[in-house]
């Protein structure tokens, strides 16, 4: 077979299986099944082989720490505290809550590193809270979705984490290019609320005491102390991203069980079970994804595109949205991980071949599959906060838009001006950007 043919029927059979709603892990490993029984050079335990070597890496041992790092501090009480502190800061804007839940989503995406992780503790306490002061469902519902997208642009990020490791980019200088990305995507989506809360007379907060603020900061404090030890740590060399992971771990059991104690010992295999649940979802994904991603290298299917698009004569810019389209079209279908490690190797030979640096690769395709977490049919935060709202995907799929609209604004400038996010890796860690 031929890769044309290959490729047909790897994406023809994985496309079958999506529209038959089989889940997407499964549906990556039943699509490489065909192409391993009929070449001969090839057997369907290949599959498996391969499964097992995309696990013997170090890196993925970060994936399930830093999922129970969230859970432990979602359970901890830490959101809780971090949204009295962000009233204290923005409550006073006309649509305070909804600044609230902005600022409140920027400040959890520095510690737990996972949007579905932020649309869930977070949602279940303000998407009732906004409904309670009068904001529209689908409004609160949109608003949070499109803010848990941070949790996997603002460092520590679970995405960026899984592209340096598969993709051999430094994951320090990956967590330095997300933040200034990370922060303009909080203040773009600040500046929506502003035009909702003038529109529709939302209400505001009383403005708090400098007394207030500091007692908010204060009782803040050690949370707040997570991203810095985390990623100061990864980029001071002090520890590898696997390390870290532990490190936040361990800092969330101490802040949860000894500081805070609102962790109980009896609830802590609870919190392991839901972990381990969820870093089983994200890891199966990876090693069929990975079985899939081995089948186009081996027939050569990402040296086919790059010959087909070098036809074009495309330059940094134009392949740079070409590859943003690519990553927003298939991260409407598939989740984020699979996607990175089917289209990463696809896309990276062809970035290469325009000298694309492979930060601004990695940031245009984190960002583009961040925004698949809130856009139909997949959207997994859209349809968490859908189910938290007790609202459909349709009712709020009008928000989502209009709030995603300059956030994609956002990534054509991350597409034309790499220096934007170039900037603080060259500047502190210039040794992995050269």
């Amino acid at each position: 077979m031929n890769a044309g043919e290959v490729a047909s029927l790897l994406l023809g059979g994985f496309s079958i299986l999506i529209v038959l709603r089989v889940p997407v892990s499964f549906a990556l490993g039943l699509a490489c099944v065909p192409i391993l029984i009929l070449d001969p050079r090839l057997s369907a335990i290949m599959l498996f082989n391969v499964m097992w070597k995309s696990y013997n890496a170090f890196i993925l041992l970060a994936v399930p720490f830093f999922l129970l790092a969230a859970n432990l501090m979602n359970s901890a009480g830490i959101t809780d505290r971090l949204v009295n502190l962000a009233r204290a800061v923005v409550g006073h804007l006309p649509g305070g809550l909804a600044h609230v839940n902005v600022l409140v989503s920027m400040l959890f995406a520095g510690i737990s590193g996972s949007s579905t992780a932020d649309a869930a503790g977070i949602g279940s306490l303000m998407i009732p809270a906004m409904k309670k002061q009068g904001y529209d469902t689908e409004f609160s519902v949109a608003l949070t979705a499109c803010s848990s997208v941070m949790g996997v642009i603002i460092p520590p990020s679970i995405m960026m984490i899984v592209w340096g490791g598969l993709m051999s980019t430094s994951i320090g200088a990956l967590f330095l290019a997300g933040v200034i990305p990370g922060i303009a995507i909080g203040m773009l989506m600040m500046g929506t609320v502003l035009i909702y809360a003038y529109r529709r007379k939302y209400p505001v907060y009383e403005r708090t005491t400098w007394r207030e603020t500091g007692a908010a900061l204060s009782r803040s404090a050690l949370a707040l102390l997570s991203p810095a030890i985390i990623v100061g740590g990864i980029v001071g060399g002090l520890f590898t991203p696997t390390e870290a992971s532990v490190v936040a771990v361990l800092y969330s059991l101490v802040l949860g069980c000894v500081v805070y104690r609102s962790i109980r010992p009896a609830d802590l295999p609870h919190i392991f079970f839901d972990s381990a649940r969820l870093a089983a979802i994200a890891l199966f994904c990876i090693g069929t994804a990975s079985a899939f991603g081995w089948i186009l290298a081996y027939y050569h299917i990402p040296q086919l595109l790059v010959e087909l698009l070098a036809q074009i004569q495309g330059g940094k810019i134009s392949t740079g949205f070409l590859i943003a389209a690519v990553f927003l079209l298939v991260g409407m279908f598939i989740d984020a991980i699979p996607a990175i490690i089917i289209l990463g190797g696809v896309l990276a030979p062809v970035a290469d071949s325009v000298g694309m640096h492979p930060i601004h690769f990695a940031i245009i395709g984190v960002i583009s599959l961040a925004f698949g977490l809130v856009t139909p049919p997949y959207g997994l935060c859209l349809l968490i906060t859908c189910s938290l709202g007790k609202t459909t995907i349709m009712r709020a799929l009008k928000d989502v838009l209009v709030i995603l609209g300059p956030m994609l604004l956002l990534l054509c400038a991350v597409v034309i001006f790499p220096d934007m996010i170039l900037f603080l890796p060259r500047w502190i860690t210039p040794e992995f950007t050269d």
